[in-house]
């Protein structure tokens, strides 16, 4: 299996942002990205 690349955070919510997540709130250095997904809610923490 290869190497992983390096993500900033500011990549990482570009990708998810395109993916249809949205930014819901920002507390310290943890960016919070939620997507609706029928009748649930995946949440995901994106450490800055």
């Amino acid at each position: 299996m290869g190497k992983l690349r390096v993500l900033s955070a500011k990549q990482v919510c570009q990708i998810l942002t395109e993916q249809g997540f949205i930014q819901v709130r920002q507390r310290g250095s943890h960016i919070i990205m939620q997507k609706k997904i029928d009748n649930s809610t995946l949440t995901i923490p994106v450490p800055n």
